[in-house]
């Protein structure tokens, strides 16, 4: 098993917490975590058909089965479940008895909010950061395999190829987990708009442009972006607020958590593909985007990451509050690194003054240094760049 980072945050927040839910992605790594922490206790998955009926037909007498505790997987298949587990940890009083996994954050996070206030803390589960595949030494060799392959756990644990996985993950996980949110029938239009959505990473989300293109309406685009996010597949990356007298764009950024997926449902299947491919700076800054959300996430900590870009044609991929300071970060594909690549960076300085943190440019080459007052790092150290401490 390669150690996550999270490991260490689940086990301080349940020496606080009666309940700590895990969420993430289908096949992040989840339920595997959870009993990594629990080995000694009860593990239950409500995918089982059995299990599920059990904590339907009678919720009480199914948790009095766990008086010390349990991992229960995929809670939102049952979420009349949680009013009784508020009842069962508010009688018992000690901490850490459970770990709740989900992979969908509808009907789950309102279930919990409402019953579980205060007595659960959270915890979110991506796909592995290059720092952990690093430390178990499972890294691909150049980004071109990195961003063909992803982070999903199941990559780096067996023997199978990303574009069969992918074909499986995609028609096992995310038409199903659509069809049961949405009731989706045609599933041939909503296949076309995960694939338009692809092809839009890292750019600007025009709901309406996506909408005509697939042949639906703007309210059925929005609710479909919405499943997406509520699944961890796609994020919205919001434009910073601060505009220093200049008009911003307002539209959202949209962006897949996994690199490898972005490929895969754009047809890219090989290196050669793409090496010469259009989208491969969208690709690689949606891998360098995700890396940075991984960072703060698996530390238990919120992102605060956004983007920032005005009417006048100013912009840095991203702007990361980090303490007092805003700290700018562009990103570029290549393994070299021009002298133009420096001018967002150098603009936001101009216009943020004492407020900016020190910039940092991440490219597709390995080396690291300094140019300018900028800190330029290579694509491997990328999750490294908001760690905290």
């Amino acid at each position: 098993m390669i150690k996550r980072d999270s490991e260490l945050i689940i086990r301080r927040l349940l020496r606080g917490f009666p309940v700590v839910t895990l969420t993430g992605p289908r096949q992040s790594g989840k339920t595997t975590l959870a009993k990594a922490v629990f080995p000694d206790r009860p593990y239950v998955s409500l995918e089982d058909p059995d299990k599920l009926l059990a904590a339907r037909d009678d919720p009480r007498s199914f948790l009095k089965r766990f008086p010390d505790g349990a991992v229960l997987d995929e809670v939102q298949r049952c979420p009349e479940l949680l009013s009784y587990l508020q009842t069962i940890v508010d009688s018992d009083g000690r901490m850490g008895l459970f770990i709740l996994t989900g992979s969908q954050q509808f009907g789950l996070m309102s279930g919990i909010t409402q019953s579980l206030a205060g007595r659960t803390a959270f915890v979110e589960l991506l796909p592995f950061s290059v720092n952990e595949l690093s430390r178990a030494d499972k890294m691909p060799l150049d980004s071109d395999s990195m961003l063909l392959a992803g982070c999903y756990p199941p990559l780096y644990d067996r023997a199978v190829s990303p574009a069969d996985w992918f074909a499986a993950y995609v028609t096992a996980y995310i038409e199903r987990d659509v069809r049961q949110l949405l009731k989706i029938q045609e599933l041939e239009t909503f296949q076309r708009f995960v694939r338009l959505c692809a092809g839009r990473t890292g750019q600007l989300l025009n709901l309406s442009g996506v909408a005509t293109e697939c042949g639906i309406t703007h309210n059925t685009a929005k609710a479909w972006i919405s499943v997406l996010e509520a699944s961890y597949l796609v994020f919205l990356l919001r434009p910073h607020h601060a505009n220093f007298n200049k008009r911003l764009v307002k539209m959202p950024k949209l962006y897949f958590y996994d690199a490898g997926l972005v490929s895969w449902l754009l047809g890219i299947r090989t290196g050669e593909q793409l090496a010469t491919h259009p989208l491969r700076g969208s690709i690689f800054e949606t891998f360098v985007i995700a890396e940075l959300v991984k960072s703060r996430l698996h530390q238990g900590e919120r992102p605060h990451v956004y983007f920032w870009r005005d009417s006048n044609g100013n912009e840095v991929d991203i702007i990361a509050e980090q303490g007092t300071k805003l700290v700018p970060l562009e990103i570029k594909s290549g393994q070299t690194v021009a002298r133009d690549s420096f001018a967002g960076l150098e603009k936001w300085r101009t216009l943020a003054g004492d407020l900016s943190g020190e910039p940092v440019l991440i490219y597709g080459g390995d080396e690291a240094y300094r140019h300018q007052g900028v800190r330029v790092v290579g694509w491997k150290e990328c999750g490294q760049v908001l760690k905290s401490g």
